[in-house]
């Protein structure tokens, strides 16, 4: 069969033809451009922060109060962590009572209030008190009449005019007159009493030293017994800490020995010596108590406060080691924030032991590689502030 073109029919089909042509080449031509470009795949060992340097001048390191140090091998203790908790310093502590029964006339020191010693606490009235300074009274009445009979007789015996067995019982009633004031006095010493100055039932209780008064437990015009705990005074200048410790771990605590104080709080810290470590185990804890004595002079480690309490237990040689608080924690991973050009770069790294002070490092960092020792945090909020800026 012969096909027949006319004019326009010929023009629709070169048409059709040059159409196809160019969207053919356009085509190839995409394919070719996305055929030289190569697939980059994520590296999972690169490090979130290899790459990224955390600007600082070395005006603005100074400003920020940042100290460089270099990483370098150190001694590093193993410590031996153990709970604690803040007691009574007892041999400054007391229980304040009466001694005597009575009924509180005036009460003088409230909860929580600084006393000095010999400070008055409270009045009591008591008529027992009253008795005992009324013998003391008439024993010294007896002992001054006891006293001028005796050195008359003496005198007489002397000068011949009396005969010697008068002055011998002069003497001997001076003698007994004299034991019984003593003994009276020392009713009252006993009792803390003072000889009658005032009303003889007044009875003055009064601190026995400088302290705070921790506990109260009398009123004015309350009866009080001669055994009631009426103040609980205790010098909070140093306090206990007490820690149980299991029979694994009791040779690392010596008597002398330092330990550690963090609160289980606060940030706050100190340090204490080892003053006992108990030789016998609980029966139901199989632990025994130990003591550690330490300083309060800011009041800051209250009795009841839980604490930790860190001892060195061994030491190891470790290559390299930086400042405890030059490690920061970065997205879940310990960094170190290293020295470079134009600042700091957050270098990822594996720790080891650490005694509170040093913390070793086992992987990540080089000898002698200078880092951020003092001051490491104020480099993570600025790298922090980068990370946002790059954000937005």
């Amino acid at each position: 069969m012969k096909l027949t073109f006319d004019k326009q029919s010929l023009k629709a089909v070169l048409g059709i033809s040059v159409a196809g042509a160019v969207l053919a080449a356009i085509i190839l031509a995409s394919d070719g451009n996305q055929a030289a470009k190569p697939i980059v795949q994520p590296n999972a060992e690169h490090s979130l922060y290899e790459d990224d340097v955390i600007a600082m001048s070395d005006e603005q390191i100074r400003s920020a109060g940042i100290v460089m140090a270099n990483a370098q091998a150190a001694t590093i203790g193993a410590l031996l962590r153990l709970p604690g908790e803040v007691k009574f310093n007892e041999d400054r502590t007391a229980h304040v009572v009466p001694r005597l029964p009575g009924v509180a006339e005036s009460v003088h020191a409230d909860l929580g209030q600084h006393v000095k010693k010999g400070q008055v606490l409270a009045v009591i009235a008591s008529p027992e008190l009253s008795d005992l300074r009324s013998q003391l009274l008439a024993a010294d009445k007896r002992l001054a009449l006891a006293k001028a009979t005796y050195e008359r007789e003496k005198k007489l015996w002397q000068d011949r005019i009396s005969a010697e067995q008068d002055y011998l019982q002069a003497r001997l009633a001076f003698n007994e007159a004299e034991i019984h004031a003593q003994t009276a006095r020392a009713k009252l010493t006993a009792l803390g009493a003072e000889a009658a100055n005032g009303a003889l039932n007044r009875y003055v209780l009064r601190a026995p030293f400088d302290g705070v008064v921790v506990e109260k437990h009398i009123a004015q015009g309350e009866a009080v017994k001669e055994d009631a705990n009426v103040f609980l005074l205790s010098d909070l200048s140093s306090v206990w800490v007490e820690i149980n410790v299991t029979a694994a771990d009791i040779e690392a605590l010596r008597v002398g020995g330092t330990v550690d104080i963090q609160s289980g709080s606060t940030s706050s810290s100190t340090s204490g010596k080892v003053s006992y470590v108990g030789n016998l185990l609980g029966e139901q804890t199989r632990t025994a108590k130990a003591r550690v004595v330490i300083d309060n002079p800011h009041k800051a480690w209250r009795p009841g406060l839980f604490v930790n309490a860190a001892v060195a237990k061994g030491q190891k040689e470790v290559a390299v080691a930086v400042e405890s608080g030059a490690v920061q924690t970065l997205d879940g991973q310990s960094v170190v924030f290293t020295r470079v050009a134009k600042g700091f770069k957050a270098t990822t790294v594996r720790t080891g032991l650490a005694d509170g002070r040093l913390v070793e490092i086992a992987d990540g960092l080089p000898p002698g590689a200078a880092y951020a020792a003092t001051g490491s945090f104020v480099v993570k909020a600025q790298q922090g502030k980068g990370n946002a800026g790059h954000e937005h």
